[in-house]
């Protein structure tokens, strides 16, 4: 049976919110709310937003001038109207975008003997401004997300597991495609495995980390070239007592997170992968990429995803050490 991925290849996690009783949380931080609606809703708020507020103030111009009979004299040169030249709903419809885009036209203009319309007008010009502000900010800050940068972060396609110093270590490539470099980078990695406890509990995506030179500085990466990351399988790692039979017979999954800010923008970016127990191969090692020309190091990505077969003992790393010792 295929196991059921909790985070994708391309880092989407399949877990999904069902039976959320206190939606109105969702309200209270609207800008979030909005910022990670889908595109197609983002875009349907926007437009709705300003719409809706043009069409109310419209409503409110047109209403001012039924109220004052100003419909009633468009032809009366003596007459003094609230906004010259507005003769129907259409025309208030056309004045209150000129007043809240603040395009001025100059032919449908407010006069100084409408009290309740220069109310109206400094309402609509602040309320106007709150509106820009607050949609033109979230479109920003959705145009501006790194989500799209993550996908030059790369990851292979499958985990190995060889010696490396005559120790076994559970290893996977890092890459980024990018001339701009990710600063401050640093990875993660996490086992998803179900547990039960010495009480009965049963613990269905258990979360173990998984050293990666945490102790050392080594998960802090200068992601220049592609890296190999290497988890050494130490007393300390829930791999020690795992041998090559039970790893092909084993239900896991490692979540792999790379973090760091991007460096044309300063915004924060992470990538995620996953690897399930069928896609670590045991007894093989990743092939070289990287070449000395004249005057550069060139990076074949060709080979990015490409592993060799090692000699590789299929015992477990406790009895290697064992053995060794």
């Amino acid at each position: 049976r295929k196991r059921q991925r909790y985070v994708e290849k391309d880092g989407k996690c399949n877990v999904q919110h069902g039976n959320v009783r206190e939606t109105y949380r969702y309200l209270t931080d609207i800008f979030t709310t909005l910022v990670d609606l889908k595109w197609r809703f983002s875009l349907l708020v926007f437009i709705l937003a300003y719409a809706v507020t043009w069409l109310f103030f419209g409503l409110i111009w047109w209403f001012i001038a039924y109220c004052r009979g100003d419909l009633d004299h468009l032809e009366d040169h003596a007459w003094t109207p609230c906004v010259n030249n507005l003769n129907g709903f259409v025309s208030a419809f056309l004045f209150s975008i000129e007043t809240e885009t603040t395009i001025g036209y100059g032919h449908r203009v407010i006069t100084d003997k409408c009290p309740e319309g220069i109310v109206l007008l400094l309402l609509q010009a602040i309320l106007g401004s709150m509106v820009n502000a607050f949609m033109v900010g979230c479109m920003f800050v959705k145009i501006s997300q790194p989500n799209k940068r993550a996908e030059t972060l790369v990851f292979s396609s499958h985990a190995v597991v060889s010696l490396r110093d005559d120790r076994l270590c559970l290893m996977f490539r890092v890459g980024d495609l990018r001339d701009s470099h990710i600063v401050e980078a640093s990875i993660r990695a996490k086992l998803i495995k179900s547990k039960q406890t010495q009480e009965g509990e049963f613990i269905p995506l258990d979360q173990t980390d998984l050293s990666v030179g945490f102790e050392t500085g080594d998960d802090r990466l200068f992601l220049v070239s592609p890296l190999i990351i290497s988890h050494e399988i130490d007393e300390r790692s829930p791999f020690w007592d795992v041998s090559r039979h039970q790893l092909e017979k084993d239900d896991f999954e490692i979540v792999v997170i790379l973090e760091g800010m991007v460096e044309a923008t300063g915004m924060t970016c992470q990538a995620r992968s996953s690897y399930l127990a069928d896609e670590v191969l045991w007894g093989h090692r990743f092939a070289p990429l990287l070449s000395l020309e004249e005057g550069f190091y060139e990076v074949d990505y060709g080979g990015f995803h490409h592993t060799v077969p090692v000699p590789t003992p299929a015992c477990s790393a406790r009895q290697l050490a064992a053995a060794a010792a």
